[in-house]
């Protein structure tokens, strides 16, 4: 096993970053596979690109054991978005979700709907943007046939109770978009029926790499609408144009970027070795600092502060007048961030030291005596 320090020391990032919600700077782990897959990839020795095969079982091994899925359940994916849409096109019904969602999982139902009217957004009224299972036990109706929620709001930090809203709506189908959470937060992943996650985030290792996990149930009731040939189950189907598989490999249109999967792997396999429940206390401490420093200095917090509704984000919600200065504060002491629309947005990892707070106090005491 590795120790969190020795986890965090594996991280390459300058002090001050904050910004982890938005993309997680790469790992050294990280680096260093690329590096060497790189260096087998431009040499192609005799035989040495047969290897790049083994990076598909090797990626969906260490996604089963961090999600509770079968590896036979689980499928390479470009990115979140495609995964996502993977899903909404299969989809038959209603689909309950909040237009407050992260743009991806919205933008897919909505074009799902508009392109094969086989699925029908229905749109969930939250609890200032919280998705809870008490909301959605109140908007349920006999046409909704499946609920999509983020697992980590992007905009509040709010976790989502999948298991409460697992047991709320039954046999439907639970779509869960784990990108903003995964490898810091602890979640019961197996209650769901699709799982998509991605690579840039808190796994830290870039974009074009994600996974999706799909529950027997999702496999036997979603339609896989976008299936290549890869989809068929059989290796280059040459010559026959046969029907997509019954499995998660159906949900997908060509081969899998060998090199994209050994960087997933590599931090799939790093999280693994530390535990989700560890990194997820180490990150729960860090937040408790960011928390107390902004008290100190009077900054509102409209983010959750209790532990089981938060994952790494704190969002801070000055008054308006004064949101361009805090950004120009935190921009001055290098910190990075995310300022959206009527707040500023923090994001801490493991990473977050003893510097990187430090420049956070600058940048709060510029912003208290300006």
């Amino acid at each position: 096993m590795t120790t969190v320090e020795e986890f965090a020391e594996g991280f390459l990032e300058e002090p001050g970053y904050l910004d982890f919600g938005r993309v997680g700077p790469l790992s050294a782990s990280v680096v260093a596979e690329v590096q060497g897959i790189n260096d087998v990839f431009s040499r192609a020795r005799f035989g040495s690109l047969d290897a790049f095969r083994a990076e598909d079982a090797r990626m969906r091994d260490a996604a089963s054991r961090l999600t509770g899925f079968d590896a036979e359940q689980i499928v390479f994916q470009p990115n979140v978005g495609t995964g996502l849409m993977h899903a909404m096109f299969g989809l038959t019904g209603g689909v309950l979700v909040s237009g407050a969602e992260f743009p991806s999982i919205t933008f897919a139902a909505a074009r799902a709907s508009e392109a094969l009217h086989a699925v029908q957004p229905i749109w969930l009224e939250t609890d200032h943007g919280r998705v809870t299972p008490g909301t959605v036990k109140e908007q349920l109706t006999s046409a909704v046939t499946a609920v999509a929620v983020s697992l980590v709001d992007s905009r509040t930090g709010f976790v989502a109770d999948i298991d409460g809203i697992r047991q709320v709506i039954g046999d439907r189908l639970l779509i869960v978009d784990a990108v903003q959470g995964f490898g810091v937060v602890d979640a019961p992943y197996e209650v769901a029926d699709v799982v998509v996650v991605g690579a840039e985030k808190w796994l830290r290792a870039g974009w074009g790499a994600a996974f999706m996990a799909l529950s027997q149930r999702a496999i036997d009731n979603l339609t896989p609408v976008w299936s290549g040939h890869t989809g068929a189950g059989v290796v280059d189907p040459f010559d026959e144009l046969l029907p997509p598989v019954n499995a998660a490999s159906a949900f997908t249109v060509a081969r899998p970027d060998s090199v994209a999967q050994a960087r997933l792997s590599a931090a799939l396999e790093d999280v693994l070795s530390v535990g989700v429940d560890v990194i997820e206390a180490a990150v729960a401490d860090r937040v408790d600092r960011v928390i107390d420093l902004a008290d100190e200095y009077g900054i509102p917090i409209s983010s959750a502060r209790e532990t089981p509704e938060r994952a790494g984000i704190v969002v801070l919600e000055p008054s308006p007048e004064r949101l361009t200065l805090l950004g120009a504060s935190l921009f001055n002491h290098g910190i990075t961030a995310t300022t959206r629309e009527h707040a500023v947005r923090l994001s801490v990892h493991v990473s977050c030291g003893d510097e990187t707070l430090e420049m956070l106090r600058g940048a709060f005491t510029s912003f208290a005596t300006a």
